[in-house]
């Protein structure tokens, strides 16, 4: 990667303001729009950086931790790479192993893990109306640590994802739209469709098609979101999709068909999830250990999921996009049929064709949170960027 390209990107991120420092990220739309095209170009700037083989380490110690309370591949691969490449050490809490499953509070948790902490990541999804507020209660323990002199420095909170939205996953997917389509302002008038698709699961959570709808409604697109009757979303972000939709000189539509949506799109992206009102019973099963709830709540989902099993995104509603040349995104990992299962959300001769976009779509990922890790713990993020930059390019003489 030629230097003047990663001077170009330097130049992009110092143009725009950000006031991140010692602050956390849980939601993307409790940031202004520019302060996400910072996100956005300093990313871009430390994975061309990555690219050219320049280092963009920042910090001689300190730790990064993690704490998964659900499974994970890419966000967890992608926070221990961003920690590796700033120079923080990975930590990760496994609760299990920990005192908090001897009871140890919140409160303690986040103050004893803390005294050498720069970062915080965080992934609870599978509590509906807990993970958020999970993330500012241990985010307020921490302020009081700090305030109390306990913590020397408060770390930063960033959401690995949480039953509302999933920041890292939505940023990294924008990043890769603008990407793909050459700027943010390409962006709009694109006809983006996130919908629901068919999965032989039930429980899957509502974070992603959300943070999708709560990001790309504030960059002009028009978005539709589809689903089967009783399939809805959180009805506050769907509120907010609206308005920011309004505000941005966008569109935004609920659906019940995934061909209304596919038709014309630009992109598309297929993804399961679990009825809002399905989150909220199995919260409460979970909260009560109902075994024999959950498995009844398992069933009777299952067997309604199995009325829609033409929800998925095949050859023949890709043919309805654009020219049938729609960008098709995901999350990953992606229920194929006959791959990964025997129905699923995209037929196996879609997802063959999309397999590597959807590798570069995750790619964004590490350098998305790298930035958010960044941002967060230094002060002068202009000046130390361009500093380290300077260095690298030094270095690589």
């Amino acid at each position: 990667m030629p230097t003047p390209v990663i001077r170009q990107n330097l130049a992009a991120f110092q143009a725009l303001k950000t006031d991140l420092f010692q602050k956390d990220f849980l939601l993307t739309w409790e940031h202004p729009e520019e302060e996400i095209r910072a996100i956005l170009a300093l990313a871009e700037t430390f994975k061309n950086m990555h690219k050219a083989g320049l280092t963009y380490r920042s910090f001689l110690s300190g730790l990064a931790i993690s704490i998964f309370r659900d499974n994970s591949t890419r966000t967890r691969f992608s926070f221990a790479s961003a920690a590796s490449a700033l120079g923080l050490q990975l930590s990760e809490l496994d609760e299990q192993k920990s005192q908090v499953a001897h009871g140890e509070t919140v409160r303690e948790t986040a103050n004893m893990i803390s005294f050498l902490a720069e970062v915080i990541g965080i992934r609870d999804d599978m509590f509906l109306g807990e993970g958020n507020s999970y993330m500012r209660e241990f985010g307020a323990a921490l302020t009081d640590g700090a305030a109390q002199g306990v913590l020397h420095r408060r770390p930063s909170v960033i959401n690995l994802q949480c039953d509302v939205d999933h920041p890292t996953q939505s940023l990294a997917d924008l990043a890769w739209l603008k990407s793909h389509f050459g700027s943010l302002e390409a962006l709009k008038g694109k006809k983006l469709a996130m919908t629901w698709a068919y999965s032989p699961s039930y429980g899957k959570p509502l974070s992603v098609p959300q943070g999708i709808i709560g990001l790309m409604t504030r960059f002009g697109m028009d978005v539709k979101l589809a689903y089967p009757e009783g399939y809805g979303l959180i009805p506050d972000v769907v509120e907010r999709a609206g308005r920011q939709a309004k505000e941005s000189g966008g569109a935004f539509e609920v659906v019940n068909s995934m061909e209304e949506a596919f038709t014309g799109a630009d992109i598309v992206y297929p993804k399961s999830w679990a009825p809002f009102h399905v989150m909220q019973r199995r919260t409460e099963l979970l909260k009560q250990d109902d075994r024999e709830g959950l498995k009844g709540l398992e069933k009777e989902c299952l067997a309604n999921n199995a009325k829609f099993t033409n929800w998925e995104c095949d050859r023949a509603k890709m043919d309805l996009t654009r020219e049938g040349k729609a960008l098709y995104m995901h999350c990953l990992p992606a229920d194929i049929t006959d791959v990964s299962c025997k129905q699923g959300e995209v037929s196996a001769e879609v997802f063959e064709q999309y397999r590597i976009p959807t590798y570069h779509e995750a790619s964004y990922k590490p350098f998305v949170i790298s930035a958010l890790m960044f941002l967060t713990r230094i002060q002068e993020p202009s000046a130390k960027l361009d500093h380290l930059l300077s260095h690298a390019e030094r270095l690589s003489l």
